[in-house]
């Protein structure tokens, strides 16, 4: 059986008007254009739908039962329809994001605002959690993007370059570095330093590979978030490096952002989202703001 949706929509607009006149001019087709899709649908299910006479017509029993039928698939197909419609003209839709705890607290906040602001009906999701876990949820399928820095054996995802910054040192006011003309790793290592456990330790050392700050590099601290080693260095505990977009929070923090030398490190972070799952038109809509975005800010220069 081949069912069509002409057939469906011609039957339904016979039923509800009465009259094959009426129903053709509803359609914008031809009355016998309108008879013959009538024809047709009753040859498919074997059964007359509609019988007529010089006067009038009206639906046998059996186009009674297959009218609710017909008006249910229908309407449940038209409500599918204008709920695509939505989301392609960003009417509705939800976009889940995973980003590092920094910058969750720090970027994305006036990014979410700028983009809702034009995009009133879309919902955002925020997760905030270590820069591991929010690249592992892309894997894992549980947001739609999440942003972190270059890693390798990422091959399930797409990587969508952001931005690329260099490390800064960031101590108190009044700090001994603070005297520096130019600033080496070498010079904040001797300093006690607060970091981060896990890859971000482990890479700095990668990067520092044969130099005196790499052998001399032992942190006093590590924690879990930048936003704790910021606010350990506020409160005199040592000192730290992160990267330009935490400058909001730092400057909270009445702290002191300078840039590192011999050698200058850098980080690229990417808008990773997985290769087996296309973006909805809203997810897509918010990516290519958060780029809009991050162009427009000046420690990206």
């Amino acid at each position: 059986m081949d069912v069509t949706l002409r057939q469906l929509r011609a039957f339904t607009a016979v039923a509800r008007t009465g009259s094959f006149t009426r129903a053709a001019e509803s359609l914008h087709i031809t009355q016998s254009a309108l008879s013959g899709l009538i024809k047709e649908l009753e040859s498919q299910v074997g059964v007359r739908l509609v019988d007529r006479n010089t006067r009038r017509i009206h639906l046998s029993e059996a186009g009674r039962e297959f009218h609710s039928v017909a008006t249910r698939l229908l309407r449940d197909l038209d409500g599918a329809l204008e709920d695509i419609d939505k989301l392609k003209r960003l009417r509705r839709g939800v976009v889940r994001i995973a980003a590092p705890q920094l910058m969750a607290s720090t970027l994305m906040p006036d990014v979410i605002a700028g983009f809702q602001r034009a995009h009133p009906d879309i919902r955002i999701r925020l997760v905030d959690c270590a820069v591991e876990d929010a690249i592992a949820q892309a894997l894992r399928g549980e947001v739609d993007i999440s942003i972190g820095p270059y890693r390798e054996g990422l091959t399930e995802l797409d990587a969508d370059p952001l931005f690329d910054l260099p490390f800064m040192a960031v101590f108190p006011a009044g700090h001994p570095l603070e005297a520096e003309e130019r600033i080496t790793w070498t010079d904040l290592v001797r300093h006690p330093l607060i970091a981060l456990q896990g890859q971000f330790t482990e890479q700095l050392v990668m990067d520092l590979h044969g130099t005196v700050a790499m052998m001399a590099m032992r942190p006093r601290h590590e924690v879990a978030f930048m936003s704790t080693a910021l606010s350990m260095v506020s409160a005199g505990l040592g000192v730290t490096m992160c990267l330009t977009y935490a400058s909001t929070l730092v400057n909270l923090y009445g702290l002191r952002m300078r840039p590192l030398h011999d050698p200058e490190i850098r980080r690229q972070f990417f808008v990773y989202s997985h290769q087996h799952a296309s973006l909805s038109p809203a997810a897509e809509a918010f990516v290519a703001y958060l780029h809009e975005h991050v162009g427009q800010q000046a420690w990206v220069a």
